[in-house]
């Protein structure tokens, strides 16, 4: 499933010796190479090139990228390092004087692969690991299989969509709907794995199946409010982290990342609609038939059903790492108490920010326990409940209805709530662990 990124080649400047530290014991200065030849590559140069796409490929936002190898290069003995990461690859130059070397991203790692990843960063940071024994790790890393079949993580879908329908139209008929849509989900996903060509097409293939499924029920009267439904059952799918990690980076100065990510997800989401309102069309129904009802209030106690739902699908779609699932389970518990209670009642900008923020903090002080995982480990899972709580993709799917300024700025607030709560909690995630002096 993985593919390790190709080894950059040596620049076309003069690079420098690789100083004695963690890769060798010796070092071969530069000025004294034979004549016609070129000094060697600099190991840390390669590490870092290695980290760096390791890290973009594990979805990690491009100023944290930057800011972790910068970090990295002055610990290894390169204050004057300069990095430009971009989302398909980064450049790295350890002086002012050196060529730069450019390496691309490769194939998207596993949430666990980029667990992995992040723990290598932390044990070369503490000491832990010298340069060859990181570089050995991050090869074993791409190679590690995934724990169970690409088939069992595609079924991880269902628990989600039902579980989210749970909170968002907590009726019988529509979890049922839910379900089944998921099921279809699901094929499909497996079915893209397969034909790597039906990739573009899922996103309209999925929401127009989807959608036709769920129409059709509340066509024959079955089910009321599909919207939600329909939104529950392609959350999963649905390009709302990548919107807001796209937001979080241009708000942060890496603007042609943002805008790039942005973009990306901006197609995505009217490849969705428009499979949506073509089910609609196909089906015989007006588009009004989309607008966001929702028919009961769901009690705290299907919440809590619903969420738990959703945090059991994600851990088997994803592969979260075991030792990680107790953290991942208390850091979404507090984070979804916190949006639904601020929702509720200051609605969904004000709640997403809410959430945001609560599991950066959550995620930060898991970190800083004994034994607790890295913080993104712990804030993703959180964040993936965060983003179709917060409704931006629900009133963004209603601009076909006639009334798109109300509901573009509904959507926009919505997800600009989540983005700074993303930004704050950017911020929070970087506060020192505490130390206690005997």
């Amino acid at each position: 499933m993985l593919s390790a990124p190709p080894h950059a080649g040596p620049s076309s400047g003069c690079s420098a010796a690789a100083p004695p530290g963690p890769f060798s014991s010796t070092a071969t200065p530069a000025a004294v190479a034979p004549a016609g030849t070129s000094a060697p590559a600099d190991p840390r140069r390669r590490l870092l090139l290695e980290l760096g796409a390791a890290l973009l490929s594990g979805g990690v936002p491009v100023p944290e990228v930057e800011e972790e190898l910068s970090a990295l290069g002055q610990a290894l003995g390169a204050p004057d390092i300069r990095v430009a990461a971009l989302t398909n690859g980064l450049f790295i130059a350890l002086d002012v004087d050196e060529g730069t070397a450019f390496e691309p991203v490769g194939a998207p790692l596993r949430f666990e692969q980029t667990a992995e990843v992040l723990d290598v960063v932390r044990r070369l940071r503490v000491g832990e690991l010298d340069g060859r024994r990181a570089l050995e790790a991050l090869d074993g890393i791409r190679r590690t299989p995934a724990r169970w079949p690409a088939w069992v993580s595609d079924l991880g879908v269902l628990p989600v969509g039902v579980g989210i329908c749970l909170y968002l139209q907590p009726v019988a008929a529509n979890v049922v709907a839910a379900g089944l849509g998921s099921l279809v989900v699901a094929g499909l996903t497996m079915l893209a794995r397969r034909v790597p060509l039906l990739r573009p097409l899922l996103p309209v293939t999925a929401g127009f199946l989807v959608a036709l499924l769920v129409l059709a029920a509340a066509r024959a009267s079955l089910l009321d409010g599909p919207l939600r439904t329909i939104v529950a059952t392609l959350a999963i799918l649905l390009p709302g982290s990548l919107m807001v990690t796209g937001l979080s980076e241009i708000a942060a100065g890496a603007a042609n990342a943002g805008a790039a990510r942005l973009v990306s997800g901006t197609v995505q989401l009217a490849l969705f609609l428009t499979g949506v309102v073509a089910a609609a069309a196909a089906i015989g129904m007006p588009t009004s038939v989309l607008a966001d009802v929702q028919v009961p209030q769901a009690s705290w106690w299907v919440i809590s059903l619903g969420v738990a739902l959703a945090v059991l699908g994600i851990v088997i779609n994803v592969n979260v790492p075991p030792r990680a699932i107790p953290w991942i389970v208390a850091v979404v518990a507090v984070t979804a108490t916190a949006q639904i209670t601020v929702g509720t009642s200051d609605g969904p900008a004000v709640g997403g920010l809410a959430g945001a923020v609560t599991a950066a903090a959550a995620a930060t002080v898991a970190h800083w326990l004994p034994g607790g995982p890295a913080w993104r480990v712990a804030y993703l899972p959180a964040f993936w409940i965060v983003v179709p709580g917060s409704f931006g993709l629900l009133h963004t799917a209603q601009i076909e209805l006639g009334n798109a300024a109300h509901s573009l700025v509904t959507a926009a607030s919505a997800m600009f709530g989540v983005s700074i709560g993303t930004l704050i909690g950017s911020v929070i995630s970087r506060i020192p662990r505490p130390t206690v002096r005997r």
